[in-house]
C-alpha cells in the first residue's frame, strides 16, 4: 500500500487569484461601456461622438481597473507579508509556545491531545513547514501562494478592454445603429454570465439571465437619462 493517500477529486481555485479580477473586469467593461454608449446615443446620433465616448470609456475604465486592482492586491499582499514576518519571529523566539499553540489548534479541530502533540512536534521540526501551517491555521494565508499584484492588474486591464470593446464593434464596422450594439452586448452579457457558471454552483441559464438583466437595466436607465438630457438641449 502506498504511503500517500490517493486523491479522488479536485477542487477549483476559490482564492480569486486570477478569476475574480478577470471576471469582474470583463463584466464591468461590458456593462459600463454598453451603458455609456447607450447614454450618449440617447442624447445624440453623431457616430463620431459615440465612438469617442466609447473609446474613452474603454481606455479610462481599463486603466482604472488595472490601477485599482494593483493597489488593492499589493496592499493585501503587504499586509499578509507583515503578519507572516510577525509569525516567523514568534516561531524563532518562542518555539515551544508556538508548538503548544499549534497542538491546541489541532485539538480544537478534533484531534486527540496525544496525537495533536505528536503532529505539532513533527510539523515544528521543519521551520518552513511550521511557518506555513501556523499562518494558514491562524489567519488563513499560505506564504507560498500570495496573490500577485501584476497578475491582477494585467488580468483586469485585458478583461475590461475585451468586455468594453464589444458594444463598440458595430460602430467600428460602420453600423451606426444602437439596437445592433444592444443585441451584441446582450448576447455577450448572457454568454459571459453563462461562462461564469462553469466555475460556480449556479446553472448556466440562471447566471446568464442574471447578468443580462443587470446589464440591460443599467444601459436602459442610462439611455433614458441621455435621451432626457439630449431632449432638454443641455
Amino acid at each position: 500500500m502506498s504511503g500517500r493517500a490517493e486523491q479522488h477529486h479536485q477542487h477549483r481555485d476559490v482564492t480569486g487569484g486570477w478569476l475574480r479580477p478577470s471576471v469582474f473586469g470583463a463584466m464591468d467593461g461590458l456593462v459600463s461601456n454598453f451603458a455609456l454608449i447607450a447614454g450618449v446615443a440617447g442624447g445624440t446620433s453623431d457616430t463620431k461622438i459615440i465612438l469617442l465616448a466609447g473609446g474613452a470609456g474603454l481606455a479610462a475604465g481599463a486603466f482604472s481597473m488595472a490601477g485599482g486592482e494593483y493597489v488593492s492586491v499589493a496592499s493585501q499582499r503587504e499586509l499578509a507579508l507583515a503578519e507572516i514576518a510577525i509569525e516567523r519571529r514568534e516561531l524563532q523566539r518562542h518555539p515551544e509556545e508556538e508548538q503548544a499553540e499549534l497542538a491546541q489548534a489541532l485539538v480544537d479541530q478534533g484531534a486527540a491531545p496525544d496525537t495533536a502533540a505528536q503532529v505539532a512536534a513533527q510539523i515544528s521540526s521543519n521551520p518552513k513547514r511550521a511557518l506555513r501551517v501556523h499562518t494558514q491555521t491562524e489567519f488563513g494565508v499560505d506564504p507560498t501562494a500570495l496573490p500577485s499584484p501584476r497578475l491582477a492588474a494585467v488580468s483586469s486591464f485585458l478583461s475590461f478592454a475585451v468586455g468594453a470593446i464589444l458594444p463598440l464593434v458595430p460602430y467600428l464596422l460602420g453600423v451606426a445603429d444602437l439596437w445592433v450594439s444592444a443585441v451584441v452586448s446582450c448576447v455577450a452579457l448572457f454568454g459571459a454570465g453563462a461562462l461564469v457558471s462553469t466555475v460556480t454552483a449556479r446553472s448556466w441559464w440562471y447566471s446568464g439571465l442574471r447578468q443580462l438583466l443587470v446589464g440591460a437595466l443599467a444601459a436602459g436607465l442610462t439611455f433614458a437619462l441621455g435621451n432626457l438630457i439630449g431632449a432638454a438641449g443641455l
